[in-house]
């Protein structure tokens, strides 16, 4: 019998869990999962906590319930892979063999890279919302806090969910508009981009929104420190921005096990083949979501569109054939708006978000990069989506994992 090994169980690990379990003949091949907690995050949701929309138990389960029967789980740390052994090692000494290794060992955020941002006054006030745990104590300071200069910062890409910050900053001006203190809140985004969102295309045809919502933009800070004795941010080139609540977005970084093994970049990033998802370095480990370092967004659209297209190239692999240079960094998501509407967004490697109907072309129902009643309902489907058929590899109808270029006017980027 042959192994198969899959590092993480989060969204990525999970569904090709469920996708190679469905595929591969359990006489022949052992899937074996392995993943230290036991909690599973619908990471999505921290973004609504805060703002008390969603509650802690919406976005929480016993991850057991979403791993396969046919497949062999293991709720240990992984010390390091020993990839010339083909050899995982555990904590307490336990080693897993693996014909085929799947790394999706996903990212976290490492606030102690900056400078200051560590500290007495963390989670006093300087939150992240890219953790649970932060996620959940900034919504205890925004339920009693009486305003002031709220400012919503990145401190460096790439990020899980590029869009998120600005959907914080987004749902923040309803929030404060509905307990009606927004004139007592001055509301400040702080990104190192040279424009609020990621891409220019969308950057041209969305500013309006910040305008609007009267949300100030601060471009290319590329922070040094956080001073929290006298509450503000400064960058490189000593450009301050003061706060009164600082919401960050820390340093994301790979799992520090991708570091001890020997097998990342500078952010324990594994290089990947973008188009085939095969690490550069050794032809039978694999990886997928945050883990790697492909030019797509670290979204779970992304994770979904990787794992059907892997599904497929290790079945190619475990049969000696071509693997299929596939995957064209297809991500599409919801950008919350506030006032219970949302926008659309369905790009690629090759095309920046752009007009259009989605997913039917010309019919819709859901428009892209125009906000809408409908969009915000299909971003609070999406939790129901993700527990139910995501995680469970079932595949989304009319969704495919290749960008579909009907029905939208694209500009080529490259």
């Amino acid at each position: 019998m042959k192994n198969l090994v899959i590092l993480g169980a989060g969204t990525a690990g999970t569904m090709m869990a469920n996708h190679l379990t469905s595929k591969l003949s359990k006489e022949d091949w052992l899937v074996t999962i392995v993943d230290q907690y036991a909690t599973h995050y619908y990471q999505p949701g921290y973004l609504f906590l805060p703002f008390d929309i969603y509650k802690p138990k919406q976005i929480r389960k016993k991850g057991i319930k979403f791993i396969p029967k046919k497949a062999s789980y293991i709720q240990k740390k992984i010390d390091m892979i020993l990839p010339e052994k083909n050899i995982v090692q555990l904590e307490g000494g336990q080693e897993l063999p693996y014909d085929v290794l799947i790394v999706a060992t996903g990212t976290k955020t490492a606030p102690g890279e900056v400078e200051g941002m560590l500290g007495p006054k963390w989670y006093k006030n300087i939150f992240d919302f890219y953790t649970f745990e932060g996620s959940k104590a900034l919504r205890d300071k925004l339920r009693e806090w009486k305003g002031g200069k709220l400012v919503i910062h990145i401190t460096e890409m790439p990020i899980k969910c590029p869009v998120a910050p600005l959907e914080f900053a987004f749902l923040a001006d309803a929030f404060f508009k509905d307990k009606k203190m927004r004139d007592k809140v001055d509301i400040t985004y702080v990104t190192p981009l040279s424009g609020a969102f990621t891409t220019t295309e969308a950057t041209k045809v969305l500013q309006y929104l910040l305008d609007e919502k009267k949300i100030k933009v601060v471009s290319d800070f590329n922070i040094e420190r956080v001073d929290q004795e006298n509450n503000k941010i400064i960058d490189y080139a000593e450009t301050e921005v003061p706060y009164d609540l600082l919401v960050t977005v820390p340093t994301n970084m790979g799992d520090e096990l991708i570091a001890r093994s020997g097998m990342g970049d500078d952010l324990n990033y594994i290089p990947t083949h973008k188009g085939t998802l095969q690490t550069l370095a050794h032809k039978n480990i694999f990886a997928l979501g945050d883990a790697t370092n492909v030019p797509a967004s670290k979204a779970g659209s992304v994770a979904h569109f990787e794992a059907e297209i892997l599904t497929e190239n290790i079945l190619r692999y475990i049969h000696n054939e071509p693997l299929k240079d596939e995957f064209d960094g297809h991500s599409n998501c919801f950008i919350e708006t506030g006032g219970g509407k949302a926008l659309l967004i369905d790009f690629n490697y090759t095309h920046e978000p752009v007009e259009g109907t989605f997913p039917f072309p010309g019919i819709g129902p859901l428009r892209l990069l125009k906000e809408s009643k409908m969009n915000h309902m299909g971003k609070l489907a999406f939790r129901w989506v993700y527990w139910n058929m995501l995680l469970k590899g079932v595949p989304i109808p009319f969704v495919p994992s290749k960008m579909s270029e009907k029905g939208k006017q694209f500009v080529h980027t490259d």
